[in-house]
């Protein structure tokens, strides 16, 4: 009967694919031992040597150490309760190793000094309380104080929050690290500073405030069709475009049409659009895994040259 039968190393060998010093390795080390020795004194092994091996070369395959595989085949330790220890374990690896693949892609697409990619390796690093805290710390520069006389930036603030999530992709990860060195640009701070200082002044001003969104919407929305028909700013017959997003902006604040208007309005618009502003959101996106935001600098760009032709000679109140 194949039950009784015994095997040497060397055919214990053959039908479990392994090689002979393997075998005799994990003999050596008590994870097989031998059922019985030939009248020569060679190791004889029975059929459960078989599937003992078959099931250490599985546990091996999968990174388990030699200690644990043997607690484990004499049933000192459940499968379940290892594999549960070993997956938490390679969960931790596979982060790292995903950061690290990351940072290292990142290195090579920007062609970065070692200052570089060592900020790059250090930011990617971070744990979820010092990512919050050094996001915390860009968002107080930039909106801290500002909330009370503009109620309307603590959603703003939220929604300019990146959340990354606990087991994140490379591209992620490239994100994160891309938008936290913005984040730490002191000229981003303080284009971003007056961005929200405006917005605040304008609702001390006439006690409304408009959120910049709705005024990408309605730009967008009014005059993105002159820019499409390829109408010049200056031109004539881009009137009528700049007349209908003024008039919606003076609408939606309350106020006359006026040139006054029209320049806060291209004053906001300038702010808004600062291409790390706009790098910043599509970093954003990705981080937090949105929809990628739709480019509104050509559209800005039209509408603050129509805006500025027609307001000559404004300076600021």
């Amino acid at each position: 009967m194949d039950g009784d039968t015994l095997y040497s190393i060397g055919e214990l060998a053959r039908r479990t694919g392994l090689t002979v010093k393997t075998v005799r390795f994990y003999s050596d080390r008590g994870i097989v031992a031998p059922t019985d020795r030939s009248p020569a004194g060679y190791r004889l092994y029975g059929i459960d040597a078989v599937a003992r091996l078959d099931l250490v070369r599985t546990l091996r395959e999968l990174g388990l150490d030699l200690a644990t595989i043997r607690k484990v085949v004499d049933r000192e330790l459940s499968l379940p309760e290892v594999a549960v220890a070993h997956a938490e374990a390679l969960a931790v690896q596979i982060r790292v190793l995903r950061l690290r693949h990351a940072v290292m892609t990142a290195v090579a697409e920007r062609g970065a000094t070692p200052e570089e990619t060592e900020l790059m390796h250090r930011l990617a690093q971070l744990s979820e309380h010092e990512r919050r805290r050094l996001i915390g710390e860009f968002l107080d520069a930039v909106f801290g104080g500002l909330d009370a006389a503009a109620p309307a930036l603590a959603g703003v603030m939220r929604s300019m929050t990146p959340e990354l999530p606990d087991n994140p992709e490379a591209e992620q990860v490239q994100a994160w690290v891309e938008l936290a060195e913005l984040s730490l640009d002191p000229g981003f701070r303080v284009s971003m500073r007056k961005m929200a200082e405006e917005q605040a002044a304008e609702q001390a001003r006439s006690d409304t405030t408009v959120p910049i969104r709705d005024i990408a919407v309605a730009v967008r929305d009014q005059a993105g069709p002159a820019l499409t028909a390829g109408i010049e700013p200056a031109s004539p017959q881009a009137d009528p475009f700049v007349a209908s997003f003024t008039a919606h902006y003076a609408q939606l604040l309350g106020r006359p049409d006026d040139s006054e208007l029209r320049h806060r309005l291209a004053t906001r618009l300038e702010s808004v659009n600062d291409p790390r502003r706009e790098r910043y959101l599509q970093l954003l996106a990705v981080v937090n895994g949105w929809t990628a935001p739709e480019s509104l600098a050509p559209v800005f760009d039209w509408s603050v040259r129509a805006l500025r032709v027609r307001t000559p000679g404004r300076t600021s109140p």
